[in-house]
């Protein structure tokens, strides 16, 4: 095996399991501001400091609802920790999005990106869509379409971030 190839091996042990292939992880989280469905706008870089969960979803996604099920579960036990989660709704239909949103009822900000930009900033490609950014707000992993029935690959990267 050359040294090459030997290089690239180790890295793809290195990352994590399911991580997306993406361009921004290692990157500074790109800023954005958007309105909140119930209450005003969020800042993403107003959580510096935190552990950030960023979920991308739509109402037209049919393992979204259950993903936001799980990633509340996770708000709750590691919110306490510094873990903060905004969902991120890529919808076409405002009322849709809204109606969905308020159908979940998760314990964090569900947010609404109507032109559709902070998705592409952050190359939202498939639902869901989960970006996790650490303390200093560098983006760690992204994980696309996540269908794992046991505990998803970046459990184990939010609860290292948490510990730093």
């Amino acid at each position: 095996m050359n040294l090459r190839a030997l290089l690239f091996a180790a890295l793809v042990v290195a990352l994590p399991a399911g991580a997306a292939d993406d361009e921004l992880v290692g990157e500074s989280a790109p800023d954005f501001a958007l309105r909140a469905i119930a209450g005003g706008n969020v800042r993403l870089s107003e959580a510096r400091g935190q552990v950030v969960l960023l979920s991308f979803w739509s109402s037209r996604c049919s393992t979204c609802r259950s993903q936001l099920a799980s990633i509340d579960r996770l708000h709750a036990t590691y919110g306490p920790a510094g873990l903060e989660t905004y969902g991120v709704s890529i919808d076409d239909d405002q009322g849709a999005a809204r109606e969905f949103a308020t159908g979940v009822r998760v314990g964090f900000p569900m947010l609404t990106d109507p032109s559709k930009e902070v998705g592409r900033t952050y190359r939202v490609a498939s639902l869901p869509t989960v970006v996790v950014i650490d303390r200093a707000g560098v983006v760690r992993g992204a994980w696309r379409d996540e269908r794992t029935p046991r505990e998803p690959p970046y459990v184990r990267v939010l609860r290292r971030l948490l510990d730093e």
